[in-house]
């Protein structure tokens, strides 16, 4: 597992299963937070980081949504810190596997019900930070994936809204990605938040994605 620090408060952790999957743990004063837990392969490397980094125990898990490679190691985890685990609630018939997630023909659940927790909201639907860390409802690869800012350290965490390919921003994986035309929609959070670094599960770190952020989109317009 690669493991890199990438700004003052947050780690990658990295492994390759034919393609980059990244996880990222996010330290604060109440201890450290995990964002996405990856596969079940890259639990005991997690495990083993957040007890030499000395920031605290495990506080919680928070998901950019419910795919098999951004879930696979929650279980094992909860065996040694049965800490909460968040998603957006839209996401979460879904990952329980009571909706099919959208291109499937079958639904199919990633955790088990009850497992996952909804992440706090104000009384207008408006997501709480959590972390350290402000998620954004950033839908398109899935119906309820979130991105998740740390304001201090200017780096957007952005799941599979986006891949990336030599520092460039490149779309989600069309494979796995349900609705593409909302998903290249909803890069425009890069404009409202103009962070100085974007990571993504699949691919390297971006450095000043907004400036990337108009090309990106004239690149990535449907075709009529």
């Amino acid at each position: 597992m690669k493991i890199r620090q990438i700004s003052e408060h947050i780690w990658s952790l990295q492994t390759w299963v034919l393609i980059p999957i990244t996880v990222w743990i996010v330290a604060d004063e109440k201890g450290v937070t995990l964002v996405d837990a990856g596969i079940s392969g890259m639990t005991k490397g997690i495990l083993r980081f957040i007890e030499a980094i000395d920031h605290g125990s495990l506080h919680q898990i928070v998901l950019t949504h419910g795919h098999s490679d951004h879930v696979g190691a929650i279980k094992k985890i909860l065996e040694h810190h049965p800490v909460p685990v968040y998603a957006y609630a839209k996401e979460i018939p879904y990952m329980e596997g009571d909706l099919p997630y959208p291109r499937r023909k079958k639904a199919q659940a990633s955790v088990p019900k009850g497992l996952v927790k909804i992440l706090p909201e104000e009384e207008h639907g408006e997501i709480l930070p959590i972390g350290g860390l402000t998620p954004y409802f950033a839908p398109g690869h899935s119906p309820g994936h979130v991105v998740y800012y740390h304001e201090k350290d200017k780096v957007l965490l952005s799941g599979d809204l986006f891949t990336s390919r030599k520092g460039k921003l490149r779309r989600p994986m069309p494979m796995f990605t349900g609705d593409m035309a909302e998903a290249v929609r909803s890069a425009v959070i890069i404009d409202r938040l103009k962070p100085a670094r974007l990571e993504v599960c699949h691919g390297q770190s971006v450095i000043n994605p907004f400036d990337q952020l108009p090309d990106y989109l004239r690149a990535n317009q449907p075709k009529n």
